[in-house]
């Protein structure tokens, strides 16, 4: 277990690298990262390299036992690349290059940015690849894909439809070229979608989506090729920026040995613009499913948020340490703070350290110091536990990508939605592994694979013998829409799903914002107005399912919304709707005590719990990510506190604004 923070030498002054790593290990920092957009530093014109400022400061920081995770610096082309090599910038959709001095203006196409970015990262990772206090490297920096048409990501694209479907008589069939007199008679017409219209052909734009994709995971595969070549038996991670994003995370960091998250959880705690990135637990238990192992937080929350936008609330006591150990429980095993100083220079002067600009150590900074000491001090308890769970949820990029092309109601979004239902697990403390729609979830007791829009034979096979076998499946609303080439199918919804489902989708009503009511049969705690739902109503028709809840409002009341169905040895739930977060609440409620499931049905509003475990240990995290203290009912007869050691029976457990109890089983 790691504690870190990132640090930016090249922007100080050089007398003040040995007093901040002396402070660095007086607080318990064991890593920094370093030189991830250090580019016109390291080679300050073309050809001509200097490396002496960080060797330098490497060796600051290997004399206080502080390990480094350098970074690759393709993230920033500095202005003599972008100025003699225009084609390292990407091109928008209307044929105007981005202008340079940003972050992230490359396109990963251009064969200047693979030719000088072979060059730089080939002498970095040779200089410091053997080096003791190099303990690991970071890619680029938050690699998104870039919609870019520029020349070559059109020659790109091209090829790429080339393999893909051999022909363009298979191209014209397959995206249905034939609506609008769409259809190619040669290859030179195929573009990248220029003009930024939402009205082009939906099969094109996910095609587009795809291979933007594969030039980011094509791009980190490259980088990871040099480093490992270089500097072998070192690790290579990647810190991916949160949802939602074009690239398929799961491609993109199959030539990493771990993910990595860039993670800065909203200090407003209201559903404003700046809170609606941030997705909590979510975003977490998401990157722990990218390479379905523990990962690392590589820029984690320390102070006041802003840049070119208003800033955001200063992060209240606790918060800092509380979202800290949050990470830790659901799998990060380092967590590195962004950043060391505030910036006093650039674009993000405002984007707080845990140090202010006058560098003096204040109330986050002490903060900072007891995670780090509770931390360093429990490292050998946390050494080797992961977390091991008996549900699951499928993600999707595709279905995000589509459902981003054709938004299906006013308000329907598919990361909010997934959100909802992340949550409702969340709020009764179920352990839920958020994973990869075509990895293998034949281990768990329940798979929750919401808004499958599109779908093939594969994955409908693959979830029928996982019902059949005994799994509980809980599909939703938008499922079974179209095809892979987001083609619609010819049959009544659910399609390929609905010998799994038992039930048939009637006629749908796509409500948007009009809030409908639903009536559940059998859930006590809903009281006798029922719930509201939303966005999207499935009017079901039950064959062999039977019915869990109606709809009560307008023409569609007494109508099937949610149905249950046995399938073999199993069950599946289908939920025709956008269910309020109290439905969702209490439907999973029921289904995870009927699946004996490990939950807590009385955990506090924003209260958090998590466990991680090995052979010889089990840590249950108790966290309050609010700022009002929380009770929390212990049904354990007694436990211990890793955090203070004491013993106690039962009861109830106290938690202050922030408060933050591990319990050892």
């Amino acid at each position: 277990m790691k504690v870190g923070v990132d640090y930016y030498p090249e922007h100080w002054d050089r007398a003040l690298w040995e007093q901040d790593a002396q402070r660095m290990h007086e607080a318990g920092i064991t890593i920094v990262r370093l030189a991830e957009f250090a580019w016109s530093r390291l080679e300050p014109t073309e050809g001509n390299f200097d490396f002496d400022w960080l060797d330098q400061a490497i060796s600051v920081f290997a004399r206080h036992g502080i390990g480094v995770v350098l970074g690759t610096p393709t993230a920033t082309p500095p202005v003599w690349l972008t100025h003699s090599y225009p084609d390292v910038l990407p091109v928008d959709n209307k044929e105007h290059a981005h202008y340079p001095g940003v972050r992230l203006h490359r396109c990963y196409n251009s064969p200047s940015l693979r030719l000088y970015g072979e060059r730089i990262i080939d002498r970095l990772t040779r200089r410091y690849g053997s080096n003791p206090a190099v303990i690991g490297w970071q890619t680029d920096n938050e690699l998104a894909a870039n919609d870019c048409h520029c020349e070559y990501c059109t020659r790109g694209f091209r090829s790429w439809l080339k393999t893909k479907y051999e022909t363009l008589d298979n191209l014209n069939r397959e995206w249905g070229t034939v609506v609008w007199s769409g259809e190619y008679s040669d290859w030179m017409q195929v573009h990248t979608p220029l003009g930024g219209s939402p009205h082009l052909n939906p099969s094109f734009l996910l095609d587009f989506r795809r291979f933007s994709s594969d030039s980011v995971a094509a791009f980190n595969r490259f980088q990871a090729e040099i480093i490992r070549r270089n500097s072998p038996g070192k690790f290579v991670t990647h810190n991916l920026w949160g949802y939602p994003v074009t690239a398929d995370y799961y491609d993109m960091f199959e030539s990493m040995d771990f993910a990595s998250v860039d993670y800065y959880p909203a200090t407003d705690l209201v559903d404003d613009s700046k809170s609606k990135m941030y997705h909590g637990a979510l975003t977490l238990d998401l990157t722990r499913g990218v390479k379905r192992k523990n990962f690392w937080v590589m820029e984690q929350l320390s102070g006041t948020p802003g840049c070119w936008y208003p800033m955001s609330r200063t992060p209240f006591p606790g918060m800092i340490r509380a979202y800290a150990w949050q990470s830790v429980s659901r799998g990060a095993d380092a967590v590195v703070q962004f950043r060391w100083r505030s910036a006093r220079i650039g674009a993000e002067q405002f984007w707080h350290g845990l140090l202010d600009h006058h560098g003096v150590p204040g109330r986050r900074f002490d903060e900072f110091v007891q995670f780090s000491s509770e931390v360093n001090r429990l490292a050998p308890l946390l050494e080797g536990t992961t977390l091991e769970h008996e549900a699951a949820m499928l993600f999707s990029h595709e279905q995000l990508n589509a459902l981003q092309i054709q938004p299906q109601a006013d308000g329907f979004d598919y990361l909010g939605n997934f959100k909802r239902l992340h949550s409702a697990l969340l709020r009764i403390g179920v352990g839920t592994d958020v994973i990869n729609w075509r990895d293998d979830f034949a281990k768990y007791k329940l798979v929750v694979a919401p808004m499958l829009y599109l779908i093939d034979q594969d994955m409908a096979a693959n979830l029928r013998a996982y019902v059949e076998q005994g799994g509980t499946l809980v599909l939703t609303t938008r499922s079974g829409v179209k095809n892979m080439d987001n083609v619609c199918l010819p049959g009544r919804l659910p399609n390929l799903l609905s010998d799994l489902t038992g039930a048939i989708v009637d006629e749908y009503d796509p409500v948007g914002k009009d809030r409908q009511r639903i009536k559940f049969e059998s859930l006590e705690s809903e009281g006798s107005g029922g719930f509201e739902c939303s966005q999207w109503c499935d009017i079901l028709s039950p064959g062999t399912a039977h019915t869990v809840a109606t709809y009560s409002s307008e023409y569609f009341a007494g109508r099937a919304a949610v149905t249950k169905n046995t399938c073999g040895a199993g069950t599946v739930y289908y939920i025709g709707t956008i269910l309020d977060d109290a439905a969702n609440k209490a439907l999973f409620g029921r289904v995870a005590e009927d699946l004996h499931l490990d939950y807590m049905p009385n955990l506090p509003e924003g209260v958090e719990t998590a466990v991680r475990r090995s052979s010889a240990t089990r840590l249950r995290f108790l966290l309050n990510l609010t700022k009002e203290p929380k009770s929390i009912a212990l049904d354990c007869r007694e436990w211990k506190s890793a955090l203070t050691g004491v013993h106690s029976r039962g009861g109830n457990l106290e938690l202050a604004p922030g408060g933050v109890e591990i319990l050892v089983d």
